[in-house]
C-alpha cells in the first residue's frame, strides 16, 4: 500500500493520533486544539477512503488500514526529518530529546536508577519515559514511534525489528533475613516445604519455576499471587513467604539470597528497536548506554 497524496501536516496528525490513541493527548503533543485534530482526521479519512480510527471507551483504535499505513507514514516523516537535519549530530550534553522505552517493572527497578544517574552526568537535558507495553503491541509501537526502544524476552522473528541480546538473569530464592530457612541448607525438599509468593500479570498459569518443577514431578505451594515483582519483596520482608526472582532484583533488597536446589532456565532479554531507527544517532547513543549498563550489571553479578 502506497501513501495517498496529502498535506504533510495531516501525516503529522495521523502519526500523533496513532501513537497516543487519544485525540486530546495528540492535540497536546502537537500544541494544537482538539477540534483542529478532529478536522485533520476528517480530511485524512477522505484522503484514505477509510475511517482510520474508531472511538472506544478508552480513546480511539486504528483500523487495519491505519495499521498498514502507520509504518510508511512514520518512515516518510523520518526521512523528511533527516533531510532537514542532514549532517547534524546528536550531542548528549546539549540535547533535550525525550526517549520512550518499553520495559517491565523488573527492568525499571534494576536499570532506571543507574540510567538516570548516568544521564544526569552525561546528558542532563535528555528525558526518558518508561512504559509497559503488551507484547502483542511491541512491533506497532516501535514502528509508529510510540516507543524508541524496548526490553523484552525473545520474540518471534519480525523483519521490521532489530534486536540484540541484552541480559541473562538467573533466578534465586529470597526470604527475610531471620527466616528459619536462611540457617539451613536449601534442598529441594526444603524449598518445597516453604510457602511461596508467585508473581505473574496473568490470573492463571505457571511460570519458569513451576515448569522446571513439573519436569521433576514436583509442585510448590503458592500461598500468594501478585502482579508486581517490585512490590513482592516488601511482602517477603515481613512474612514467612519465599519468593523466586532474578538475582539482580533480589540484590536490591535486604533479603537472604538462597541458591535454587534445581535448574531453572534463565530469563533472557533482548533490546529491540525498529529498523527505521538504525541511522538515528540519538537512538543509537541510548542503545549503547543501555548495553553498557546491562554489561556492568552482569559483571557485578
Amino acid at each position: 500500500m502506497s501513501l495517498p497524496k496529502a498535506d504533510l501536516n495531516l501525516f503529522v496528525v495521523f502519526d500523533a493520533v496513532y501513537s497516543e490513541r487519544n485525540l486530546t493527548r495528540a492535540a497536546r503533543l502537537l500544541h494544537v486544539t482538539q477540534p483542529a485534530v478532529s478536522n485533520a482526521l476528517k480530511r485524512l479519512r477522505a484522503t484514505f477512503g477509510d475511517e482510520l480510527f474508531v472511538r472506544t471507551p478508552r480513546g480511539v483504535e486504528p483500523t487495519p488500514a491505519a495499521d498498514e499505513a502507520a509504518p510508511r507514514v512514520r518512515e516518510a516523516l523520518r526521512l523528511l526529518g533527516e533531510s532537514l537535519t542532514e549532517g547534524a549530530d546528536f550531542s548528549p550534553a546539549t540535547s533535550s530529546r525525550s526517549f520512550a522505552v518499553g520495559m517491565h517493572d523488573v527492568d525499571e527497578a534494576i536499570l532506571v536508577p543507574r540510567l538516570m544517574e548516568k544521564l544526569g552526568r552525561r546528558a542532563p537535558g535528555v528525558t526518558v519515559q518508561c512504559y509497559e507495553v503488551p507484547r502483542r503491541d511491541l512491533e506497532r509501537e516501535l514502528a509508529s514511534g510510540g516507543l524508541d526502544l524496548a526490553v523484552d524476552i525473545p520474540l518471534y522473528s519480525v523483519p521490521q525489528l532489530r534486536r540484540r541480546p541484552f541480559s541473562t538473569e538467573h533466578y534465586v530464592c529470597v526470604v527475610r533475613s531471620d527466616h528459619p530457612a536462611a540457617r539451613t541448607k536449601m534442598t529441594l525438599d526444603a524449598y518445597l516445604a516453604l510457602e511461596h509468593l508467585h508473581v505473574s500479570s496473568r490470573r492463571r498459569g505457571v511460570g519458569h519455576v513451576d515448569m522446571a518443577l513439573e519436569h521433576l514431578g514436583r509442585q510448590r505451594r503458592i500461598h500468594l499471587r501478585m502482579k508486581s515483582y517490585v512490590a513482592a519483596p516488601k511482602v517477603v520482608e515481613s512474612t514467612d513467604l519465599a519468593l523466586t526472582i532474578p538475582r539482580s532484583l533480589a540484590a536490591l533488597y535486604d533479603l537472604e539470597i538462597l541458591e535454587l536446589p534445581f535448574a531453572v532456565d534463565p530469563l533472557e532479554q533482548y533490546l529491540y528497536w525498529h529498523r527505521n531507527s538504525d541511522q538515528d544517532r540519538g537512538n543509537g547513543w541510548l542503545r549503547e548506554v543501555l548495553f553498557d549498563l546491562a554489561a556492568a550489571q552482569a559483571a557485578q553479578g
